[in-house]
């Protein structure tokens, strides 16, 4: 084998074993951001199922308010029929204004700590769902969109096609989605809530491929384990709104009422 012959396969071999390195990274990385995804979905739903046991009560009796024809406890009033519950509607709004302006400022594990009290500050706001929907209709959906998730963002992660444009159209849909929302709020149509769940599943379905593309061209071989930690802290909190908005759109348009 001549010179030249060696420094080419000795090129190639030097190449071949980056780019496993980087690849091997990649998946480490990615791992991180769906874990602590799962996690943050998992404290949201038992932060709302326990919300919703202390909130409630089968017994009229020891019942203070009433919420359609579910007894509602002293922390049930509190909750859902007080001024209160607007800072519960709230709160994970303002948690994530301050966690997207303060995040180059924190440390990677409060990053990592403030997006699990988000999400139980989630769990909080959506366990008003329990309330309005059965427990089937609740499963059926999460399991929806669990298996559309999974599909979406992997789309995202193996595409080689780039879905910036797509993206920006998303976002642009996506202010849209907010304005009419609020609108609806005065307006209280059933048939523009009704479009409007609609397309909510197709604009946070188009995000989901295309955050999910974003966090994996953020990944960097030659960052270090704080700014890999954060930035797998950031991509859960870009994706975990993705799988709430796609899961309460679907409950409402498939969802049956507790009546």
């Amino acid at each position: 084998m001549s010179d030249t012959d060696r420094n080419t396969a000795l090129g190639q071999g030097v190449t071949q074993a980056g780019r496993a390195e980087i690849d091997q990274g990649l998946r480490s990385y990615m791992l991180g951001v769906y874990n602590n995804m799962v996690i943050g979905l998992a404290l949201t739903g038992l932060v709302a199922y326990g919300a919703n046991m202390l909130a409630t009560t089968g017994d009229q009796s020891q019942a203070v308010a009433q919420f359609g024809h579910i007894y509602l406890t002293s922390f049930g009033q509190a909750l859902y029929l007080s001024p209160l519950r607007w800072l519960v509607i709230f709160a994970p709004l303002l948690l994530v204004l301050f966690f997207s302006f303060g995040i180059n400022r924190m440390a990677a594990q409060t990053a990592r700590a403030l997006f699990f009290v988000f999400s139980a500050a989630m769990g909080l706001s959506l366990s008003t769902l329990i309330l309005v929907y059965t427990g089937e209709s609740i499963a059926r959906a999460f399991f929806i969109t669990a298996a559309s998730f999974g599909a979406l963002s992997l789309y995202g992660y193996t595409t080689p096609r780039s879905l910036s444009a797509m993206g920006s159209f998303l976002i642009m849909g996506l202010f849209g989605l907010i304005i009419a929302s609020l609108v609806n709020l005065f307006v209280h149509s059933s048939g523009f809530q009704f479009a409007l769940s609609i397309l909510a599943v197709l604009i946070f379905a188009g995000l989901t491929a295309y955050d999910t593309q974003s966090i994996k061209e953020m990944y960097f071989a030659s960052d270090d384990y704080e700014t890999a930690t954060k930035k797998s802290v950031n991509g859960a909190l870009r994706l975990y709104p993705d799988f709430v908005n796609i899961f309460t759109a679907i409950l409402q348009l498939t969802g049956s009422r507790n009546d």
